[in-house]
């Protein structure tokens, strides 16, 4: 694959491996002709404290010397990985990923990217056992995400299906799951330009496939969604993880090009 970029990229300033120097190594000696980091936004209401506002201060501060230190050389991309309740200050980047996270239910944030044994019992508890409810109830949020900001990328749309290959707490290929999927795309259609095409989740041997599934992909292509490859890396050895899959994925569903980020902003490129 020509022009090998990732832009989901996490370091030790939020849950990753390796400082942001040691990834821009890892990119550089995989033949990477350039790397956007993208580490989480503060979230107040997330009981894992790895992230702070300080933190992310000293983060922008220490990728735009490294933008300065590589100028020239290898092109490097400071964005931030937004979930979309953070509230946190957008200014500064050169893009935004918005996600969602944590489902907001009343007054509390509840988290779903965790174990399934965790989400089953977030279903248990909140959706009396229900896992299709469950995915109208993401759906219906992330649909509201460019409320939240002017996001360039819609990251990993499906992340409620990250265990789904352990506990099938629903029919992915059901019409009634797929409708609720679709209406959400046809809400961000227009108003958030890129998806990704996100193989994190089989880096840390929780999928075998990236997100989203093939029948999204699909979506994402009538609605004329731009395509992004990315490992949303949270370790440098397996920061090109699954890009001929995805490379492969994206032909099937229709797509002939993906989008990488230059300096001179989003282009296209075939696959």
């Amino acid at each position: 694959m020509k022009l090998l970029q990732n832009l989901h990229t996490h370091t030790t300033y939020c849950d990753g491996e390796h400082t942001p120097e040691e990834m821009i190594r890892f990119a550089m000696e995989k033949g990477f002709d350039s790397l956007g980091f993208s580490g989480h936004s503060y979230m107040f209401y997330s009981p894992y404290k790895l992230v702070s506002l300080e933190g992310t201060e000293r983060y922008k501060v220490e990728v735009t010397a490294l933008k300065e230190k590589y100028k020239g050389r290898f092109p490097v991309y400071l964005g931030l990985e937004v979930d979309m309740y953070s509230g946190v200050d957008l200014s500064g980047y050169d893009y935004l990923i918005g996600a969602l996270h944590y489902l907001k239910l009343g007054n509390e944030y509840v988290a779903f990217d965790r174990p399934a044994e965790t989400v089953q019992a977030v279903i248990d508890t909140r959706f009396s056992g229900n896992g299709l409810a469950f995915a109208k109830e993401y759906y219906a949020q992330l649909a509201t995400l460019p409320q939240y900001g002017k996001f360039d990328i819609l990251g990993h749309l499906d992340l409620l299906t990250k265990n789904i290959e352990q506990i099938p707490f629903f029919d992915i290929q059901s019409k009634a799951y797929l409708d609720v999927a679709r209406e959400a795309l046809q809400a961000l259609q227009g108003k958030i330009p890129f998806f990704e095409v996100n193989t994190g989740a089989m880096a840390r041997g929780y999928r075998t496939s990236p997100y989203p599934s093939l029948e999204l992909l699909r979506e994402c292509k009538r609605l004329g969604f731009g395509a992004i490859i990315s490992s949303d890396c949270h370790d440098g050895r397996y920061l090109d993880v699954g890009f001929e899959l995805s490379r492969d994925l994206l032909l099937e569903a229709g797509f002939t090009e993906r989008y990488i980020l230059t300096d001179h902003g989003f282009q296209a490129v075939a696959l």
